[in-house]
C-alpha cells in the first residue's frame, strides 16, 4: 500500500468567484474582479493534498464543455484526474463576495442527472483506482438521481481493498454513509446535531453525541465549529482545539482543507494531538482567504503555534 489518496467528487463544479463593492440585493452590482477555480469538495481536498506533496488522484463524474474546462484547470495545477465522462453538463457555482463586509453569498446549481448505468461504471472504475491507495475521501453533495446510499456503497468497496475512508457529507448522504462504518467523519456542529437528533448544548454534549456515533465502528471524528474551533477524538483520546483570531474572508473550502490535512496527518503518523493542531490550522488559514483559495503547507506550518490544543 502506497501513501496515496483518492478523492471522489460526484457533483463537481466550476467555482466562479466575483467580488463586488457592496452586494445590492435587487439592484445593479458592478464586479471588481472574477476568479475561476475547479470546484467540488473532493477536488478542493485534492488541491490541498497536492500542495502538501501527497500523491493524490481526483476522481468522480464529469460532463460537457464545462467539465472539460474543469479538467484543464486541474491539469494546470498538475493534479492527477480520473473522471468518468457522462452525459449532461457540469454545473457552475457562483460565489459573490461583498468586499465591504467580507461576506460570501453562494449560489450553487444542482448538477447533472446521473443514470444508474453510469454510477455502476464509476464504481468499477473506482475499485481499480483503489488498488494501491491508503485513503479514500468521499465528500460533497450528490447530483440528481444518485441514491443517498452511494457513499455507503463506495465505503464498502474501499473496505474490500483495505482502504480507509474519510467521509465528509451532510443530511441523508451522511446518515447512509456512516452505516458502512467509514474510518473517519467530519461533521460540523449542525450536522452532528442532526445525527444526534438534538442541538448541541456544550462541549460535553458534543463529545457524548460523537461517542454514540463511534459505536457504529467509526474510529475518528472531527467536529468543526467555525470560529469556535473543533473537537477531535478517537477511541482513546479527545481534544478541544481553539485557534488564534483571523479576519474571515470565505468559509468555502475550510472544511475540505481540514479533511485533506487529516489525511496528510494520518499518512505522516501524527499523534492525535498533532493532528488536531494541523487540521484546525488548515481550516483557519483557508477561511482567511477570499473565494475558493485554499491553504498551503508553509502557511499551515507558520500558523501551528497559534492553535491551542487541550486534552479533554
Amino acid at each position: 500500500m502506497k501513501p496515496y489518496v483518492v478523492t471522489v467528487t460526484l457533483n463537481p463544479a466550476i467555482d466562479k468567484t466575483v467580488i463586488v463593492d457592496k452586494l445590492q440585493i435587487g439592484g445593479l452590482n458592478r464586479v471588481q474582479s472574477v476568479r475561476m477555480d475547479p470546484g467540488g469538495k473532493g477536488i478542493n481536498v485534492a488541491r490541498v493534498l497536492h500542495q502538501f506533496g501527497i500523491p493524490v488522484t481526483a476522481a468522480g463524474l464529469i460532463a460537457g464543455a464545462q467539465g472539460q474546462t474543469l479538467l484543464q484547470y486541474l491539469a494546470l495545477e498538475r493534479i492527477t484526474a480520473n473522471f468518468l465522462t457522462i452525459s449532461g453538463e457540469t454545473r457552475t457555482n457562483l460565489k459573490v463576495v461583498d468586499a465591504s463586509s467580507n461576506i460570501t453569498t453562494e449560489i450553487n446549481e444542482a448538477g447533472f442527472a446521473v443514470r444508474e448505468k453510469e454510477i455502476n461504471t464509476f464504481k468499477n472504475q473506482l475499485s481499480k483506482l483503489l488498488e494501491d491507495a491508503s485513503y479514500l475521501v468521499l465528500s460533497g453533495s450528490l447530483p440528481p438521481h444518485v441514491e443517498y446510499g452511494i457513499y455507503r456503497e463506495l465505503t464498502a468497496i474501499a473496505k474490500s481493498k483495505n482502504v480507509k475512508t474519510i467521509l465528509d457529507a451532510d443530511d441523508e448522504a451522511l446518515f447512509a454513509g456512516i452505516q458502512a462504518a467509514p474510518f473517519a467523519i467530519k461533521p460540523n456542529i449542525h450536522e452532528l446535531g442532526k445525527l444526534a437528533g438534538r442541538e448541541m448544548a456544550d462541549d460535553q454534549d458534543i463529545i457524548r453525541a460523537a461517542r454514540k456515533i463511534m459505536e457504529k465502528g467509526i474510529e475518528l471524528i472531527i467536529v468543526s465549529m467555525g470560529a469556535q474551533g473543533a473537537i477531535i477524538m478517537d477511541r482513546e483520546e479527545t481534544y478541544r482545539v481553539r485557534t488564534g483570531s483571523i479576519v474571515p474572508q470565505s468559509t468555502v473550502g475550510a472544511g475540505d482543507s481540514m479533511v485533506a490535512v487529516l489525511a496528510y496527518s494520518l499518512l505522516n503518523q501524527h499523534s492525535l494531538a498533532e493532528t488536531a493542531q494541523w487540521v484546525t490550522a488548515a481550516g483557519t488559514i483557508t477561511a482567511s482567504k477570499p473565494g475558493t483559495q485554499v491553504c498551503s503547507l508553509v502557511e499551515v506550518q507558520q500558523f501551528l503555534n497559534k492553535v491551542q490544543v487541550e486534552r479533554m
